[in-house]
């Protein structure tokens, strides 16, 4: 069954050849590069126009879209990762762990922040996803090490 990521949402019209700013993009350019596939509904579109305006992604599309419609990719034409990197919804069901061995529950949500990406857990707490905080990941394991003191409700 294929598993489909979200990577961003139609925004605002942005001028008027159908361009639009697209509302929580992706970290990674190449998804909204001139010439690239993502998907609307679960059918295949491609970026026909591609730039950033007051540091935000906008782009057009070859074919009509709906303010509000979700951009996603099939989990398999996500690009590979290097070594001891991980996509964000990888993240989601791991059980976290502080060193020392004492469990915080397990990831429900990856949630954008402000200065990071924020774990939010099943016990209620947050942790951000920072260096100083993230220990390990280990995927295969299914858990995720932490240093103590960086939880905080909620």
């Amino acid at each position: 069954m294929t598993r489909w990521i979200r990577v961003g949402r139609v925004g605002r019209p942005h001028g008027r050849d159908g361009s639009f700013v697209v509302d929580d993009a992706s970290d990674d350019p190449r998804r909204f590069a001139l010439g690239a596939r993502i998907y609307l509904g679960r059918e295949p579109a491609t970026v026909a126009g591609s730039k950033q305006a007051g540091g935000r992604v906008v782009i057009r599309l070859d074919r009509d879209i709906e303010r509000g419609a979700i951009l996603e990719l099939p989990e398999e034409e996500l690009p590979a990762l290097e070594e001891g990197t991980w996509y964000a919804f990888q993240l989601v069901g791991l059980e976290v762990e502080e060193e020392g061995g004492r469990r915080l529950g397990k990831v429900l949500a990856v949630e954008p922040g402000v200065a990071n990406d924020v774990l939010e857990l099943s016990s209620g707490e947050t942790l951000p996803v920072v260096a100083a905080c993230i220990r390990s990941v280990d995927l295969d394991a299914g858990r995720i090490l932490v240093a103590p003191g960086f939880e905080s409700p909620g």
